[in-house]
């Protein structure tokens, strides 16, 4: 049976017991707890929570999820992937355990002909949590399945939650008996490889908090309703009714399987180690493909890296199993062709999919080229040391500098027989992102966060927004929230969130952000300082009480800063208009990947693998600009999503959007997207718009930026004095200064390369007396002098070596100084027979960088280092010549 198969029987099934199909949930999680949708459950995460009434009492979906936890894991069993498609039946209040129970066994027991999938009762075992007596109930007596069939486990088996905090419950879980071939008797608490998990029923009635991710966490609540959440692995259940032995040969993962070993000229199933490696090419392929369907894209940070890390992986095994050619496009193509009719968004996005993938491809075999080198050099320098840990700055040193995901790094190691420190690699990397600026979202509240506090105003009903119509309203405080906790009352000076009933403040999202503004009323006014919107339904208002006293059923008034919303309203219309300019150009596989505009600034991410050429920028700028200059209408109109599809309009990738949608349209279906912000009445009210930037921020990946209305004319402005002051200093009209300017380049340019070949023959005239200064430190000839002719730190090198070439018959180590902008710098250099008593350039340079107050090391041949500490370069230096005599005497 088909994997299709399986899923739209599972779906008929369902339906005929009032179950609503859902269909799969975007993998980017729209909760900042999650980087990626990781369960079947997770979209439905606020129903069981009661912070949104759920669609139906009875849904049943197949979601795409992604889990790395178990990536070692990949391949080398029978039943680990990082992308699974998993089908579930949900109940949100509705049914419990008994019918749960009942459900997955009518459907995986019933014949092929009645609808179900015919599995064997003798086959299938069932595990319950450890005191769940009910359950065990049931399956003993409604089910009849014999006791010796039943096993109790713990909480790391059979109590389910995401790994954060949220809705948790006992689970059950259906096992297949795969058979003596696969491993011992003795049901699933003996042997998980034999004894399948299929299917797990989780309870779900509690609520977890922080801790460990399977056990160990506390349970600090009860969910509003008792609730069921099945998953079904439908690989698995492929793999079962296929007569495969792992997940990896069923119908689809099998086809992108065959392609890869036919790239690599291997042969499945004849090799162990290979069979494992092309097992992780097609699940690794697979995830990349549909994470960036999805709209994921790579990068070093959160779900990009993730989808780095498998991307680049997949690769390397390519060329661990011997292809040495490109080898992803075709195997994007074979994935879209075996997934697409269940999705077929990938073949409507093909190109796009295909682009990405392959630039990521791209830059990495020139990452690996150059960063397996450094990798190399770092290897042979902890063997040297005689250590079998690869130092955590070398790790990081590959990661920041090469990008090596560590995880690339930790297998490279571990093939060479070494491990890697990764407590000192982390800690690196806790250092940096410490000194990157605090991540604002840190304070933010939307999402599906623990939003326990605001579930009390949730249960009233959504905030109304009266922004689209009004930038005045009266309202109701609903409620007032300060650090995590409700409170009646705020004095002036106070920092508290607001919730109003009905608000004309836009709360940020959509890349928009929040509205400026205050809330007041008799004696009270309130500046507002951000306003964000909690499970997409409750606008909430942090604010600063700057007089008066704030209390909860007060009347106010809330207003909008009409100069802020102008500006608002500018840069996100302009948004639109340089998203339809940039596709109108480059095409529409210019897709939006992201945006942000405030008040007279825009920026827009878009996938796009190549700089864009001057030519090109100035023509996406004049198209938007000629359409402002057009006036055309801008109209939003309320549809369902799947008649705005119709229409054209263009959704986000990675957001979240309900059955009515607004949709925005620009001169009709010039510009038609999905969008909630607030927008212009025509396009010309946007004023001037000018791109200030056009960069990288990520393989396959583009960011414009651009300034609209005053701000752009202030820009245009500081740009044109800018060039009215060049013109008057260099005496040439304004459309000359650029050919002045680049002679004037030349001319410097041509002084330089003449400074340095001064320079340079100064230099070879001292290095005879350098020689003459030589001292012989048991029978090694030793240069160690400092350097008080102007040099630069490359100029410094070349004399060394000259030095040392000079020397090259006989064991010998030159040691120079020199002062370069201000900071002490020493560059050392060991001949062969020099290398042969002992000596190593970078130990040399190591001693003096201590004594300099710096750092530095290098090859045993040549090596260079600084510090801080000027005076120190005559001890510097004697310490080089104490120590090589310590070495050479041994």
């Amino acid at each position: 049976m088909k994997s299709a198969e399986i899923s739209s029987r599972a779906f008929r099934f369902f339906e005929e017991r009032g179950h609503v199909p859902i269909p799969s949930a975007s993998l980017i999680a729209d909760d900042p707890t999650l980087l990626l949708i990781n369960a079947g459950m997770a979209p439905f995460k606020p129903y069981f929570l009661g912070d949104v009434p759920p669609p139906a009492p009875r849904v049943a979906s197949v979601q795409k999820c992604v889990r790395t936890v178990d990536i070692e894991e990949v391949g080398k069993t029978t039943r680990h992937g990082s992308f699974f498609q998993m089908f579930g039946n949900f109940s949100f209040g509705d049914y419990f355990k008994k019918e749960a129970i009942t459900y997955a066994w009518e459907f995986l027991t019933r014949s092929t002909a009645d609808g179900g999938l015919g599995l064997p009762e003798s086959k299938l075992w069932a595990t319950v949590y450890t005191d769940d007596d009910e359950a065990e109930h049931i399956w003993r007596h409604d089910i009849g399945i014999s006791p010796d069939r039943i096993q109790r486990l713990g909480m790391s088996e059979n109590f389910w939650s995401m790994g954060v905090p949220g809705p948790c419950g006992p689970a059950s879980e259906i096992c297949f008996d795969r058979g003596p071939e696969f491993g011992q008797d003795g049901g699933p608490v003996a042997n998980d490889e034999r004894y399948l998990e299929i299917w797990n029923l989780v309870f779900m009635q509690n609520i977890r908090g922080e801790g460990p991710a399977k056990e160990g966490y506390p349970i600090v609540g009860d969910l509003p309703t008792k609730n069921i959440d099945t998953g079904l692995g439908l690989a698995r259940i492929a793999a079962l009714l296929q007569g495969v032995k792992t997940i990896f040969d069923i119908d689809t993962t099998g086809r992108i399987l065959a392609l890869a070993a036919e790239l690599s000229h291997t042969k499945y199933g004849q090799n162990t180690k290979e069979d494992v490696a092309l097992r992780v090419v097609a699940d690794h392929i697979l995830a990349s493909v549909m994470l960036i369907g999805d709209g994921v894209t790579p990068s070093n940070e959160g779900r990009g890296y993730i989808l780095r890390r498998i991307l680049r992986r997949a690769v390397r095994t390519m060329r661990i199993l011997g292809s040495q050619d490109t080898v992803v496009h075709e195997l994007v193509s074979r994935t879209v062709d075996v997934m697409g009719p269940t999705y077929p968004e990938l073949v409507r996005d093909f190109d796009r999919i295909n682009r990405i993938a392959v630039a990521e491809e791209s830059t990495f075999l020139q990452t690996l080229k150059s960063g397996t080198t450094i990798f190399d050099m770092a290897v042979a320098d902890t063997r040297a040391k005689n250590s079998l840990i690869l130092p955590g700055d070398k790790a990081f040193q590959l990661h920041d500098t090469y990008g090596f995901p560590i995880d690339l790094t930790l297998e490279m190691a571990q093939e060479r027989g070494l491990s890697v420190d990764e407590e000192g690699f982390r800690s690196l990397m806790a250092e940096q992102r410490a000194r990157a600026k605090a991540d604002t979202a840190a304070r933010k509240t939307g999402g599906q966060g623990d939003n326990s506090v605001y579930r009390d105003l949730l249960s009233r009903g959504a905030t109304e927004f009266t922004g689209y119509e009004q930038l005045e309203s009266e309202a109701t405080v609903q409620g007032l929230v300060r650090e995590g906790e409700r409170v009646k009352s705020a004095a002036e000076g106070d920092i508290v969130e607001v919730i109003l009933d009905r608000t004309p403040l836009y709360a940020e999202s959509g890349g928009q952000e929040s509205d400026a503004g205050t809330i007041v009323s008799d004696g009270l006014e309130l500046e507002v300082v951000d306003v964000q919107k909690v499970a997409r339904k409750l606008w909430v208002h942090r604010v600063r009480v700057r007089s008066g006293e704030l209390s909860e059923g007060q009347q106010v008034l809330a207003k909008v800063d009409p100069e802020w919303r102008l500006g608002a309203r500018q840069a996100h219309s302009g948004t639109h208009v340089v998203h339809a300019a940039l596709r109108q150009v480059l095409g529409p596989d210019a897709l939006q990947a992201g945006s942000y505009n405030k008040p007279g600034y825009l920026r827009l991410d878009f996938s796009w693998t190549s700089g864009l050429s001057p030519e090109t920028r100035s023509e996406i700028e004049e198209v938007a600009n000629l359409a402002v200059r057009q006036d055309l209408p801008v109209r939003a109109l309320y549809t369902s999503l799947p008649k705005a599809r119709e229409m054209g309009a263009i959704a986000l990738f990675g957001e979240t959007y309900d059955d009515e949608v607004r949709v925005v349209e620009i001169g009709g279906e010039w510009s038609r997207e999905l969008c909630g912000g607030t927008h212009v009445g025509h396009s010309s009210q946007i004023g001037p718009l000018t791109v200030v930037s056009e960069s990288s921020v990520g393989s396959g990946m583009r960011r414009v930026e651009a300034f609209v209305g005053m701000d752009a004319f202030r820009y245009l402005a500081k740009e044109r004095a800018l060039a009215l002051a060049v013109s008057d200093m260099l005496q040439v009209p304004v459309d000359e200064t650029p050919d002045r300017v680049a002679a004037l380049i030349k001319q410097l340019r041509d002084a330089e390369k003449e400074v340095t070949r001064l320079r340079s023959a100064q230099l070879k005239g001292v290095v005879s007396q350098f020689l003459e200064a030589a001292e012989d430190v048991d029978g090694v000839t030793v240069v160690a002098q400092s350097l008080t002719l102007p040099a630069t730190a490359d100029e410094l090198r070349s004399f060394v070596l000259d030095i040392r070439n000079r020397l090259a018959d006989r064991p010998a180590a030159v040691s120079v100084t020199a002062v370069v902008n201000d900071k002490p710098i020493v560059v050392s250099a060991v001949t062969d027979k020099g290398r042969d008593r002992g000596l190593k350039a970078g130990e040399l340079v190591r001693v003096a960088a201590k004594v300099l107050k710096g750092g530095g090391g290098g090859k045993p041949d040549v090596a260079q280092g600084g510090g801080s500490d000027v005076l120190a370069i005559p001890d510097a230096l004697r310490e080089i010549v104490r120590s090589i005599g310590q070495t050479v005497r041994g």
